[in-house]
This record gives structure tokens, C-alpha cells and sequence, in this order.
């Protein structure tokens, strides 16, 4: 099975476009709908998706990552452009040692285990946790820098979603290549229905 990873330029005179960008739970039916029904009870799994919204100099990004091909003429006419290649051959190079730059847009909170209540964590305590996990991902990180985008916020049916997203950028140590094939793949913490846990990587250039 391949992995794939689809890159959406929005086009904000388009309504829909507009609105997904706003709305996290809207977003998730957008690229959800860019795979097959039929995907049993739990179809953002089937499917592998996990996506990320950037702001890059050139504007709004949304880059959705997928077990399954996307068909990307299932977008509305108008909603911008979309390429879609698969990274197989990224996963497979991936070897211990390996230098690589990385990035994660995450959902940094924290249950509490008597209330059960969820904390979200921010500035130094938000780079506390992916400290704490980066090396179950098989990475040891060089560097780090972090910053907030904005939470994920929508509506969903049972109320207001919000999670609380933390960017991580930096340079990084390939220590388990397998762990760090599956984090890129399954994602990492909570709130991944809704922009969040999609880590992603590239290898440093040879000096």
C-alpha cells in the first residue's frame, strides 16, 4: 500500500474554500470526502488521513496525507489546485543516523488521569511533550523551535471543537527508522480528525 501526500492551494474567492479554512470539523468532511464511502465505522483510519494547514509566503497550504489515492476531481469546481505523489520512496530511505528536517503541527495537551480532564499545553510546556515523545518516534532531535498557529477550532455535532495546535520545526536524528515510518504514517496525539498529528520530514542536505 502506498502513502500519499496531497498538496491543496485554496482559492479563497471560493466560498468553500473560505469556510473549511475556518472550521476544522468542516475541513475533516472536505478531505474526507476525497476517498471512497464504505470505509466501515472508523474511515478516517481506513484511509490513513491525517492532514495540516500551513501559512506560507505564497499563502494558505493544506497538505493532506493518505493510504488510500485521493481523487482529487471530487474538490468542488473552483476550490484551487491539488497535486497528490506518493512519498513511498521517502519511507524506504529512511535508515538510522539519517539527518533530517521535520515538522509537526500537534494537538499538545495533556489528560488528567483522576478528572479526566484535558489540559491544553502551550509555550514551554508544549515543547516539553514532544521532547518526551520524539524518541518513541524514533527521532533525536537537534533542534527545535515551536509556535502557535491558532487552535483547531469547528462545529461538530455534539458542540464546539477545539484542540489546542503547536508547530514543531527542527533538525533531527534518525535513531528507529520503523518507529519513525509508523509515527509518519499513523500521526501523532490527539485531534488528528481535526488538522492535527501529521509529521513530516525531508533529508538534510549533503553539506
Amino acid at each position: 500500500m502506498s502513502t500519499w501526500l496531497t498538496q491543496i492551494t485554496p482559492d479563497f474567492r471560493s466560498g468553500a474554500a473560505l469556510h473549511d479554512a475556518r472550521d476544522a470539523v468542516a475541513m475533516h468532511k472536505r478531505v474526507m470526502s476525497l476517498f471512497p464511502d464504505g470505509l466501515g465505522d472508523q474511515p478516517r483510519q481506513q484511509a490513513g488521513l491525517l492532514y495540516r494547514i500551513e501559512e506560507t509566503a505564497r499563502g494558505t497550504v493544506i497538505f493532506v496525507q493518505s493510504q488510500l489515492k485521493p481523487d482529487l476531481d471530487a474538490l468542488p469546481a473552483g476550490y484551487g489546485t491539488a497535486r497528490a505523489r506518493d512519498i513511498d520512496a521517502l519511507l524506504r530511505w529512511l535508515h538510522e543516523g539519517a539527518a533530517v528536517r521535520y515538522r509537526l503541527a500537534a494537538n499538545t495537551c495533556l489528560r488528567k488521569s483522576r478528572s479526566k480532564e484535558v489540559v491544553p499545553l502551550r509555550g514551554a510546556d508544549a515543547e516539553k511533550w514532544w521532547l518526551h515523545r520524539a524518541p518513541g518516534c524514533g527521532l533525536e532531535l537537534q533542534s527545535l523551535i515551536s509556535r502557535s498557529p491558532g487552535d483547531a477550532v469547528g462545529d461538530g455535532l455534539k458542540g464546539r471543537v477545539r484542540h489546542s495546535l503547536t508547530q514543531f520545526d527542527g533538525v533531527a536524528a534518525v535513531t528507529n527508522p520503523q518507529a519513525l515510518a509508523a509515527a509518519i504514517i499513523t500521526g501523532i496525539g490527539r485531534g488528528k480528525s481535526h488538522g492535527c498529528g501529521l509529521l513530516s520530514i525531508a533529508p538534510m542536505a549533503a553539506a
